[in-house]
């Protein structure tokens, strides 16, 4: 379910066309959506440090904001979800010091929220986590890009980074626990997302995207057919890790900060 590949999707749906499949699936797919809320086990956040320092080296202070993927639903431990294992690999180069901030469940404005509560940090890079929700939820793929302008906006003032990555909305399209047609709408809706964000970042600087591969298999998979199994953790933190260190970050100096106290905003 996750990688670091660059993949698009060859065509679009314009917004007329969303909206006629919406009207003309609308019965079946809502039917298929409350069937898959019903009999789909909530998988709780994993336990585990969501703050802390690792390794040797220059120094990159990391957050990992976001929804269940950021909050590393689906792994045992903190350890082997997205933060763990990104940490673990950026440590092999660079101390790193790292936090997580999420939350199962949360969409765009949640995080919002999230953030504006959270007291002020510095970090060199804030990954997020964003958008499963917000498809769910049929947010329009221009708003959706939209808020999250506004999440960056609200991240530059209040944590300052040299980079913001955003990963990509997963390929919905291979989550196992939706039956088709519903599968293969929420991926286009989710496709569409991914498109109009990528748009919006064209002519941004400090400001990236993480694009996850447009197929997946059971083995990156946790048992409920939707969030990543330690497996496809490992995968995205492997995509992440080397979109991260392929940026460069500069070295920064913190004259005023102890060195784990950025982690506090952590709860």
């Amino acid at each position: 379910m996750h990688a670091h590949r660059k993949t698009r999707p060859a065509a679009s749906l314009s917004p007329w066309r969303r909206l006629l499949l919406l009207w003309l699936l609308g019965p079946l797919l809502w039917l298929q959506a409350r069937h898959v809320r019903r009999i789909t086990p909530r998988m709780p956040e994993p336990p585990g440090q969501r703050a802390g320092s690792a390794g040797q080296g220059s120094l990159i202070r990391l957050l990992v904001a976001g929804d269940s993927g950021a909050a590393g639903v689906g792994a045992p431990t903190q350890e082997q979800a997205l933060c763990g294992q990104l940490v673990r690999r950026l440590s092999r180069h660079h101390r790193v010091e790292w936090c997580v901030l999420a939350v199962n469940g949360l969409d765009s404005p949640g995080l919002h929220q999230l953030l504006l509560d959270a007291p002020k940090a510095s970090f060199d890079v804030v990954v997020l986590s964003m958008g499963a929700n917000d498809a769910t939820a049929l947010c329009a793929p221009l708003l959706w890009a939209r808020w999250q302008s506004r999440l960056a906006e609200l991240i530059a003032l209040r944590f300052a980074p040299a980079l913001l990555v955003h990963s990509a909305v997963p390929p919905m399209h291979a989550c196992l626990a939706l039956p088709q047609p519903l599968r293969w709408f929420m991926g286009r809706w989710a496709q569409q997302m991914n498109l109009s964000l990528a748009a919006l970042l064209i002519e941004e600087v400090g400001r990236s995207m993480h694009w996850h591969p447009s197929t997946t298999t059971t083995a990156g998979m946790a048992a409920d057919g939707f969030h990543p199994s330690p497996e496809g953790y490992a995968v995205w933190a492997e995509g992440l890790s080397q979109h991260i260190l392929a940026a460069q970050i500069p070295s920064r100096h913190y004259p005023d900060l102890e060195p784990c106290s950025a982690a506090a905003i952590a709860h």
